[in-house]
């Protein structure tokens, strides 16, 4: 193995992670807030909400990603209503392309994660919140989305770390991020395996940050344990 191609082809790979997070990050948030919205109308209790958020869900989830991007960036040119609509400069980009199948595709699954992250809180908190004179807004505000965020934290950090590695797929369609740049060094030098050893590296790297930083959100919103010490019980840690 070429140490010095292995290095050279290390420095010309990180010139796509600049693109490779800033698919990341759009399609999570984004995604994320569409997730909270197919979330609330799961547990709006409204027939036609209710059905529209879980065939959403099952489209979204049923179908592989790499056809949803072929479907957006190659899909939507076919028709002569969306290239002569408003939308055709955006639709025509393989970067909003991208963003767009990424983000709908992560709210599927992360709409599942928080709508469970809902069920999962009991039921006395929001009896609490209503006896306080909570209208239904705030509770949800207040009440039910941050502590189903809180539950639902370690099941959508693992969806963050699956939608970067999900970004390589955006190559396809033109985009030069990690992998798509991998692809053209290979199709230059012919030389598969360190430049994909190269490559991966880099998503290791990204994914341990988030990783990290997902770790130290979940110590900061999880309630402290109780702790025992000569009999006395301790509401909190370091309190007398």
């Amino acid at each position: 193995m070429d140490i010095q191609f292995l290095s050279d082809t290390f420095v010309e790979l990180l010139r796509g992670v600049p693109l490779t997070l800033q698919l990341a990050v759009s399609a999570i948030c984004l995604g994320f807030v569409l997730a909270i919205v197919l979330a609330l109308f799961r547990a709006s209790g409204i027939a036609a909400l209710d059905w529209f958020a879980r065939l959403y869900i099952f489209i979204f989830r049923g179908t592989p990603l790499l056809v949803q991007l072929f479907l957006t960036y190659y899909g939507l040119s076919q028709f002569d209503a969306v290239r002569n609509s408003l939308l055709w400069p955006i639709l025509r980009e393989p970067y909003w392309c991208a963003i767009i199948a990424l983000t709908m595709n992560t709210a599927a699954y992360s709409g599942s994660i928080l709508y469970g992250g809902m069920v999962s809180v009991p039921y006395g908190q929001i009896e609490a919140a209503r006896s306080c004179g909570m209208p239904r807004a705030m509770i949800f505000r207040r009440i039910l989305i941050p502590l189903a965020i809180r539950q639902a934290l370690p099941a959508y950090g693992n969806e963050m770390i699956s939608m970067v590695k999900a970004t390589s797929l955006a190559s396809i369609i033109t985009l030069m991020e990690v992998t798509g740049t991998a692809a053209r060094i290979i199709s230059e030098t012919y030389r598969a395996i360190e430049v994909f050893i190269a490559a991966g590296v880099i998503y290791l790297a990204i994914n341990f940050l988030l990783t990290r930083g997902l770790h130290l959100l979940e110590r900061k919103l999880s309630p402290r344990v109780p702790k025992q010490d000569g009999g006395r019980s301790y509401a909190l840690e370091g309190q007398p």
